[in-house]
């Protein structure tokens, strides 16, 4: 049980010392239905478990040692109650409890008493199983989160068991010594069995990658920042959340920022994502040199009134055309600083500053350069879910063009800057048109994201969810 409530959770590891970009909040909610998903799962399994065989050996006054094993062990019924799972405040992780638990089994038996070998099929009955197991979150020295057995308890109410064929009716006077060896041996394999799982797990967990590979460009780091926080009604995880240039692998000049995630008991997982996680892969591009282009008359629409040639820029450089007539332009244009988002309540602020540069393509295929403009912009964007879909607007709130330098005189660049506009205006349009059909909500395998909301705050956006398993019948 315990590994199918806490697996989604155990695909990550950890570092100290670091406020966390990312929070994951799991709630009882999300833990209780984690558990019924998990319960289903295990009843669905039981009937195609085997199990080891039991063998040992009885002392019959009478008659001496009797030696048997019971052998083909599988599950013909099952009276699976649902087990309670709970946040364990005492040991940092869970509480889990089964009680009532009654298996139906059959199998074969084989004896050896003395030279006489033996053997035949059985029925078993165990009846009120109880069992408890506490696991520990916490942190192993190599950075992986830890999954450690604390405490497990098991209890055997009672055994029943008919033995059919073979000298069976021999034995049947002395099944009474059977059961208590039997049920001894159950009730001492329970724990053990529990705790390997747990051990199975913790392997796992140790093969985890905490830093993966977005693009050919960036890689995102998603180790735990600290201990996992566990109260009576949640499960917090602070998470790195940090981009970096495959090339440089450089830390950006800007810290993670405490936050605090607000209490969304009504939804079984909320993420809250920092603003320092959008920053630093912004950060990335921008120390990996990719905040770059260059425009050429080629990539300009036929259709536009303004072309990239020093015929075209007449009308807003007069000396322009005059020194250089007839020529192709190129613009590269750049980013001079880390373009970086703000988050407010309700709204998404980012500022670019870039530059471009202009040049002239002289007929041996040389660039003549002409000027260099400062571009300042600020923008402002919403986000939020609908139709299971992320989607959003943007608009530009301010554009300025300043002339910083030039080979080809002064000259006044408000008109340039209306043509900026212009073009930012039509960019900002199709943008829009792809930001309002959105994109589906990302999910783990098999599992929904559903009545899914978003609210932005002051340096953070949260996410609150429920979850739904999605069988090959459709949601579960």
């Amino acid at each position: 049980m315990l590994p199918s409530v806490i697996v989604v959770l155990m695909l990550i590891s950890f570092t100290c010392g670091e406020n966390p970009a990312i929070q994951v909040i799991l709630t009882d909610k999300g833990l209780q239905y984690g558990k019924h998903v998990g319960a289903g799962w295990i009843q669905d399994k039981l009937e195609s478990i085997t199990f080891p065989d039991i063998s040992g050996e009885i002392d019959i006054s009478i008659f001496g040692t009797v030696y048997y094993t019971l052998t083909g062990m599988t599950i013909t019924k099952c009276d699976f109650p649902e087990p309670s799972v709970e946040f364990y405040q005492d040991s940092t992780g869970f509480k889990t409890s089964i009680s009532g638990l009654s298996v139906a089994l059959t199998g074969g038996w084989r004896t050896q008493f003395g030279i006489i070998h033996d053997g035949g099929s059985f029925d078993m009955a165990i009846f009120n199983v109880d069992v408890t197991s506490v696991v520990e979150l916490g942190m192993d020295p190599d950075g992986h989160l830890s999954v450690t057995s604390v405490r497990c308890e098991a209890v055997v109410g009672d055994v029943d068991i008919q033995f059919h064929g073979g000298a069976s009716w021999i034995f049947e006077p002395f099944v009474d010594h059977y059961k208590g060896r039997i049920r001894g041996e159950i009730e001492g394999k329970i724990c053990p069995n529990v705790e390997e799982s747990i051990i199975n797990l913790e392997s796992h967990l140790q093969a985890m990658k905490v830093s993966f590979d977005v693009d050919q460009y960036l890689t995102l780091d998603l180790p735990l920042t600290g201990s996992p926080v566990v109260d009576n009604s949640s499960l917090n995880l602070g998470l790195k959340g940090e981009f970096y240039s495959i090339k440089t692998h450089a830390e950006p000049p800007f810290e993670a920022q405490p936050f605090t995630m607000p209490e969304q008991p009504d939804y079984m997982l909320s993420v809250g994502l920092s603003e320092f996680t959008l920053n630093s892969a912004s950060y990335a591009y921008y120390s990996a040199g990719l905040f770059q282009a260059l425009i050429n008359d080629s990539m300009v629409p036929p259709s536009s009134p303004v072309h990239l040639n020093t015929s075209a820029m007449g009308p807003f450089i007069p000396q322009l055309p005059k020194m250089f007539p007839g020529l192709l332009m190129d613009l590269q244009v750049y980013a001079r600083e880390v373009p970086l988002f703000s988050f407010q309540p309700g709204a998404v602020a980012l500022g670019f500053q870039g530059a471009i540069k202009a040049f002239a393509i002289q007929p041996n295929g040389t660039q003549t350069p002409l000027f260099k403009l400062n571009v300042d912009s600020k923008f402002s964007g919403k986000v939020w879910i609908a139709d299971e879909r992320l989607k959003g607007s943007m608009a530009m709130n301010n554009l300025t063009l300043t002339l910083v330098s030039s080979e080809v005189g002064t000259f006044k660049t408000d008109a340039i800057e209306g043509l900026a506009r212009m073009g930012a205006t039509l960019a900002m349009a199709r943008l829009n048109e792809k930001l309002g059909k959105g994109v589906v909500l990302p999910r783990m395998k098999d599992v929904q994201l559903v009545n899914t909301v978003l609210e932005m705050d002051e340096g953070f956006i949260a996410i609150s969810s429920d979850a739904q398993l999605i069988t090959d019948r459709g949601f579960n």
